[in-house]
């Protein structure tokens, strides 16, 4: 690869992957890569690894070195970036880029979905939020993580599966061809389950969301009751931001897709596609970065960005 000049390095840091991508002054896309979940609830040093080998291997079919990295500018959106002490031990982090800028997933996801300008996002995935930008000022519903919140996302519509397949496998509740699915990957022994609960993740509840979806769409009755909860919630996070009145709305994240058709149909009407990703948010704060690194007198491992104003 024989480009010259400053390198873009954007970083959508979620509960399930990481992706990156690294674009060129002019905008163009060099790289690509992928590497597994990269969020704080599984570590600091877990998530930067995470973010280093997508960062790799995005470089790698870019065509670029290791040394490449000296001149890109990186903007990170990371899952969790909110907990208590995630900042200030990522700040601790010696990385190998030109600068880097944390920002949390939400607001890549917002700021990329809407080129920067004001709306917001509800994130339906491995969790779930509601992000939003109006006039520089953040708003944010929800995504205190799970099990306490999160409502409406894989991870949700997940622990909703098990928690009824364990009430039908005591007779205490109906079963369903998705409950017994659910009990199947635990070979029917409840015991099972629990061993599984006590070492499982988001992540890992989140692996029966498509199993729900699926036996709801074939009109399983449970999995249809877990299905149209999840809509609620994430219902409910779209009718925040219109009170707040915010016309620009996008429903990002692994489980927009299948969810859209449970929403009320006045909310799918609101529904605007998102312009980009939470890699193009992460980007757009990456070459924020450029003009602040020129203006710095002293580079810092970490510079942190709660809510960009771009």
């Amino acid at each position: 690869m024989m480009t010259s000049g400053a390198l873009y390095l954007g970083i959508d840091g979620g509960g399930s992957r990481c992706r990156a991508r690294i674009e060129d002054e002019d905008g163009a896309v060099l790289g690509e890569g992928v590497s597994g979940p990269a969020t704080t609830r599984l570590g600091i040093d877990n998530a930067w690894r995470s973010i280093m080998r997508a960062s790799e291997a995005a470089a790698g079919q870019a065509g670029l070195l290791r040394e490449d990295f000296a001149r890109m500018y990186a903007g990170i959106g990371l899952a969790g970036l909110g907990r208590r002490g995630a900042e200030a031990a990522l700040k601790e982090i010696i990385h190998p880029f030109a600068s880097v800028r944390f920002i949390s997933d939400g607001i890549a996801a917002c700021l990329g979905a809407h080129s920067g300008a004001d709306g917001a996002i509800v994130v339906a995935g491995t969790g779930s939020i509601g992000v939003g930008l109006m006039g520089g000022r953040e708003l944010r519903f929800g995504g205190y993580g799970f099990p306490i919140s999160d409502e409406g996302s894989g991870a949700d519509i997940g622990l909703q599966a098990i928690r009824l397949a364990l009430l039908a496998a005591d007779a205490r509740g109906e079963l369903s061809p998705l409950l017994a699915e659910v009990l199947g990957a635990f070979d029917h022994d409840p015991s099972q389950a629990v061993a599984w609960s006590e070492q499982a993740t988001a992540t890992d509840y989140a692996t029966f969301a498509p199993m729900v979806l699926r036996h709801a769409g074939q009109g399983d009755p449970i999995g249809r009751r877990i299905v149209e909860r999840a809509a609620d919630a994430i219902g409910d996070l779209l009718d925040m931001f219109l009170r707040k009145g915010i016309e620009r709305l996008s429903l990002v994240g692994g489980l927009s897709e299948p969810i859209t058709p449970w929403l009320t149909p006045d909310l799918r009407d609101r529904l605007k596609c998102p312009d980009g990703d939470g890699v193009s948010g992460a980007l757009l704060v990456a070459r924020r970065g450029l003009g602040e690194a020129e203006n710095a007198s002293e580079r810092t491992a970490v510079s942190g960005c709660p809510v960009p104003n771009l």
